[in-house]
């Protein structure tokens, strides 16, 4: 089978099962954040006072993951930018907004989402092999992706991709959406995420007070968690009884 063949078959295979990376990555970090709670002279912020300025780092960059894949999910159109395992689908090209800066915004928003849990192990060689392996597992993924692209829109597909760089946004190129922000299909697609997100951080919180034989928690990760919570039952509910947030045609 040739390079290109099978690059792509790969990719193919991982886009199905990308779920799986963010689990490894949780069950690695909280091992090696369990090491360093209990040695905590193999981090140097360990125990200073900067220890908790680097936690909210970790958990902004984990926002700024989140904010990004706001910015793209608010202005696709349709059957583009998705969620689903099953198959590819674009039913329309994006070349505007954060298209125009990055061939795979989504992807740029899930490393920033799931580098801040990483940091949070306080292991430099782990933050590192994370970046190394989030790049191999999804420059796969982005090939097969362009392959399907190149295939259903042939020379428009070319064309923007010579122009736009795949993962590393060139901020020269921005072109305003054609579509208006979408706050429903935000709403409906990133609530849980977000939800998911506070709570990777405030299990990792918990881990600590527990080893630490303390009681003491942060108050805003908790708080966040259950606003967050509460907002997820509303949602559903709205989704259920009414059209609040029913699809738009577009």
């Amino acid at each position: 089978m040739a390079l290109q063949e099978e690059l792509e078959q790969q990719g193919v295979w991982l886009f199905r099962y990308r779920g799986v990376l963010p689990i490894i990555i949780l069950i690695i970090g909280t091992l090696l954040f369990l090491q360093t709670e209990l040695y905590p002279e193999t981090f140097f912020l360990k125990k200073t006072p900067y220890e908790i300025y680097y936690e909210m780092l970790c958990l902004v960059f984990s926002l700024l993951g989140l904010f990004i894949r706001i910015c793209v999910i608010g202005y696709v159109p349709k059957n583009t930018s998705g969620r689903t395992v099953k198959k590819k689908v674009a039913d329309s090209l994006n070349t505007t907004g954060m298209y125009s800066l990055v061939r795979h915004p989504l992807y740029v928003g899930n490393f920033f989402m799931w580098l801040g849990p990483a940091m949070l192990s306080g292991n430099f060689w782990f933050v590192a092999s994370f970046t190394l392996l989030y790049w191999v597992y999804y420059e796969r993924i982005m090939f097969s992706e362009e392959q399907f692209l190149r295939g259903k829109f042939g020379e428009t597909y070319l064309n923007w991709a010579e122009k736009i760089p795949a993962f590393v946004p060139n901020f020269k190129n921005f072109v305003k959406p054609n579509l208006t922000f979408s706050w429903k299909k935000v709403v409906r697609k990133e609530i849980n995420g977000l939800f998911l997100l506070f709570l990777v951080f405030f299990f990792f919180d918990y881990l600590g007070v527990l080893t630490k034989n303390e009681t003491d928690f942060n108050p805003f990760l908790f708080y966040s968690l259950i606003i967050l919570f509460i907002a997820i039952i509303v949602i559903k509910v709205i989704k259920k009884k009414t059209d609040l947030l029913k699809q738009e045609n577009r």
